[in-house]
């Protein structure tokens, strides 16, 4: 092979493994709680289901209590319609890019660990 083969194989490796790293690798997953502020399905081209939930603590410090994500999951997705307003405990995956047809957000709701009614009553338990 020439010189030029072998740069451009580099090139697409190199091309490959940065949009993996960018857009696949899950940097970081943990679980967020809160209550449930709005959950929508929206967009122009890909329709994606956003979320966002209001973290409690200290409402007077620098950081937001508010947390935005993104679900694709449609079983995950129903969960979060149906349970609007209510407290809930969330597992995500944090990626460094966002994807269209993923959503908006680098926060990926993957599944709801707990939903609760006022009164400490939980509607889904933890496991």
């Amino acid at each position: 092979m020439k010189l030029r083969h072998y740069i451009i194989l580099f090139v697409v490796a190199a091309l490959a493994i940065f949009v993996y790293f960018r857009f696949y690798w899950v940097f970081a997953e943990g679980t967020k709680a809160g209550v449930l502020n709005t959950f929508q399905k929206k967009g122009y081209l890909f329709k994606t289901y956003e979320g966002k939930i209001i973290q409690s603590g200290f409402k007077a410090n620098i950081q937001s209590n508010e947390f935005d994500f993104s679900v694709v999951d449609e079983k995950v997705a129903d969960i979060l319609l149906r349970n609007s307003g209510r407290e809930v405990e969330l597992h995500y995956k944090t990626y460094f890019g966002v994807l269209p047809w993923r959503g908006w957000q680098q926060f990926i709701v993957d599944s709801v660990l707990e939903v609760r009614v006022t009164g400490n009553e939980s509607v889904i338990k933890p496991k």
